[in-house]
């Protein structure tokens, strides 16, 4: 008898703890937003939170202390966070941070905050007496073998009743929820700055986390399929690379209609490849180095790695909306490849998802798509993407100084011919009925590796798709080429110059 109410007793402790499951947290905190006047809030009050079922909430505090005076930046509710579970008072912990943060449990809690750093002293070793056998330690070293199995088999039930779905199965209309809390910005401060572009989905500002710049790009609620499908491209296995757009944080922000949806990622000042071709011209060995780094970047999303850096599979992943506006530069012109809200992934055995054929931006559209006649299949995605890439390349070499001769004013690829807003139909019938693609300039191909440039521009851009060349041969090419003109002497460029000018290309190559 005794030994069933110890079981009892000890399950009713493990499973009846917090909120009941189905129910919603309600918690009362203290607020106040030191930018109140920038963020258009108010200054200080009380604070409501309302959590989602089975989530915990808190309170939490940030503040300065500069030189013993304490400049408070912000009080307010914080979202389901273990790192707060069961603290009744809002205690600061690290040594010497910029920002000084702590949270709890509890209401109002977080009126009063104090900073004690962890101290570790000399270990201190306790030697106990010989223990001495009695009934309640044999009772306990009896029930707990029990217990821990009773346990296993309940938590082995529930995971079986609420396992997911096979992934073919997924509702997409179904809300995903807010994502975990991520470690980078859990416990950290964000303060948005300045709103630096503004796209079809949604906004993107520089924004501030300690002492570091981010880029937020921020959805309204309506946008949350273009969101939720960002967010599962970023979280893909293999997606850290050099030259992909670093992911930090995907977040939920606000409630009911003033929910927005935050995806946070790294910034890069220089902004993006159309930007900065707008307000600079460039030399040979930058034009090189973009290129490349470029094409490394989608080579890279192209390829289907089956064992990536102990994170799993990475699969073949189609960007669909490649173009200038989505290349972003680091400082040292390093190309970063950006926006992957219409990104389609193939994993084997399962469905790429939403493959609608005309998606992207109508400029860069192959001609494939402009007819509408997509064979929906992997490589067909691929090249889709390659024809684009062909369209950047050029606008690279439309702004570049490698020669003597005039450099254009920037200008977008077709944007002579059909101007800055065509149609669909426009598109149709320049580039599918007319085939015509963007002019070279009749001074580029004086210089053997501009030339040699644009013969790879032009087999990129192929009206066939099977001929187009893949990203990786594009890289390969762009170094090779890069390679023979920096090495060679001036005899030796006469000659490469006559070789492409009189067509004696080499033969087309695609490695899709």
């Amino acid at each position: 008898m005794i030994a069933s109410w110890l079981t009892f007793a000890l399950l009713c402790g493990t499973f009846c703890a917090g909120p009941g499951h189905g129910e919603a947290e309600t918690r009362e905190c203290i607020y106040y937003n030191a930018n109140w006047e920038l963020e258009k809030t108010n200054q200080s009050g009380v604070e409501r939170c309302e959590g989602e079922k089975d989530k915990r909430l808190h309170c939490y505090a940030s503040w300065r202390n500069n030189s013993g005076s304490i400049e408070l930046v912000k009080k307010g509710c914080w979202l389901d966070d273990f790192n707060c579970y069961d603290r009744q008072e809002c205690v600061a912990t690290e040594e010497n941070p910029q920002v000084f943060f702590c949270c709890c449990e509890g209401n109002y809690c977080n009126e009063k905050f104090t900073h004690l750093p962890e101290v570790t002293g000399p270990e201190v070793i306790y030697e106990p007496p010989p223990p001495t056998p009695s009934l309640l330690n044999i009772l306990v070293y009896s029930l707990l073998p029990i217990a821990v199995l009773s346990m296993a088999i309940l938590l082995a039930f529930w995971m079986y009743r609420h396992r997911k779905p096979p992934y073919g199965h997924v509702d997409i209309n179904e809300d995903p929820g807010p994502p975990p809390p991520s470690p980078l910005v859990g416990l950290k401060p964000l303060q948005l700055l300045e709103i630096k572009a503004r796209g079809r989905f949604g906004c993107v500002w520089k924004a501030q986390l300690m002492n570091d710049y981010v880029a937020v790009k921020i959805f309204p609620i309506q946008d949350k399929q273009s969101w939720q499908s960002e967010r599962e491209i970023f979280n893909t296995p293999g997606m850290k690379h050099e030259n992909l757009l670093q992911f930090i944080a995907a977040e939920k922000r606000g409630t009911n209609l003033e929910t927005e949806l935050w995806l946070i990622t790294a910034f890069h000042d220089k902004g993006s490849l159309t930007d900065y071709l707008k307000g600079n011209i460039i030399s040979w060995n930058e034009l090189c180095h973009v290129a490349e780094t470029m094409a490394r970047g989608l080579s890279y999303l192209h390829e289907d790695v089956p064992w990536c850096k102990g994170e799993g599979h990475k699969p073949a992943i189609a960007h669909r909306d490649f173009k200038s506006k989505n290349v972003l530069l680091k400082n040292d012109l390093t190309a970063v490849l950006a926006d992957f809200g219409l990104a389609v992934r193939f994993e084997p055995g399962k469905p790429p998802g939403d493959t609608h054929g005309q998606v992207g931006t109508r400029r860069y559209m192959a001609p494939e798509v402009l007819e509408g006649a997509i064979n929906f299949q992997r490589d067909a995605f691929l090249r889709i993407d390659m024809y684009a890439m062909g369209l950047v390349l050029w606008e690279l070499v439309s702004r570049c100084r490698a020669v003597d001769g005039p450099v254009d004013e920037y200008m977008l690829p077709f944007e002579e011919e059909i101007g800055q807003h065509p149609s669909l139909e426009d598109l149709q019938e320049v580039v599918v009925h007319k085939k015509m693609r963007p002019v070279f300039k009749d001074h580029w191909l004086k210089h053997p590796g501009l030339a040699q440039l644009c013969v790879t521009i032009e087999e990129c851009w192929d009206h066939d798709a099977e001929a187009r060349l893949s990203a990786g041969c594009v890289e390969e090419r762009i170094a090779q080429i890069r390679k023979s003109v920096n090495g060679t002497t001036s005899d030796c460029l006469v000659s490469i110059v006559t070789s492409v000018t009189n067509v004696d290309l080499p033969p087309k190559e695609s490695s899709i």
